[in-house]
């Protein structure tokens, strides 16, 4: 699970490939995480929530499988 306070303001979707489902997500303290098994509706709900962070809380972590790249 992810330990970081996750607030509308502090996360942004910095990637998305639809052919292999992967999602990209940094956050503004600089870490960067990836998701896998994302699918393609789910990435556009992110993008069109009015708080991606409470979406991703709530929608996206712990639902898929991820893994921290830096940060």
């Amino acid at each position: 699970m992810l330990h970081e306070q996750v607030r509308s303001s502090n996360v942004r979707s910095v990637g998305y490939s639809q052919a292999d489902r992967v999602l990209e997500v940094a956050f503004h303290s600089g870490a960067l995480y990836r998701y896998d098994s994302v699918p393609a509706d789910v990435h556009s709900a992110l993008m069109a929530a009015s708080s991606k962070g409470s979406f991703l809380a709530r929608f996206v972590k712990g639902r898929y499988p991820y893994h921290r790249i830096s940060g």
